[in-house]
């Protein structure tokens, strides 16, 4: 496996809230940091967990083609919810975006998120 590391980023999405990478690619695999409901204008899209949550998928979705990858590629996501009454809205959505062969998944209750954001999702993906 090779030592580099290639940054992936996109000038479709605004750039981290933090110092941190949006994504990074090791070898064959790439990790997605947490993404957030933002506009391309770094807001925080106000609406509910069905809202934030299709806005975190295109977000994804931009990231991966950036790296030449599509969801198809994802093998891990983690999803952050700050309400698990959110739980069933998020996953009728999430679904949406892998009807078939989903990847592995964990869901988590966490106090708070950045900007006040109901839900986050980060992703690992596999080039084959």
């Amino acid at each position: 496996m090779s030592k580099e590391l290639k940054i992936i980023r996109s000038t479709k999405l605004p750039p981290a809230v933090g110092p941190y990478s949006p994504g990074v690619q090791a070898g064959h695999f790439l990790f997605l940091s947490g993404q957030l409901a933002l506009n391309s204008a770094g807001e925080l899209l106000q609406g509910d967990i069905v809202v934030q949550t299709i806005q975190i998928m295109e977000n994804i979705k931009i990231l991966l083609e950036e790296a030449g990858l599509t969801l198809q590629d994802i093998v891990k996501t983690t999803v952050f919810l700050t309400d698990m009454g959110d739980f069933a809205e998020m996953n009728r959505v999430y679904a949406e975006y892998f009807p078939e062969n989903p990847p592995a998944r964990s869901t988590i209750q966490v106090a708070a998120l950045p900007k006040g954001a109901a839900i986050e999702i980060e992703a690992i993906a596999v080039k084959k």
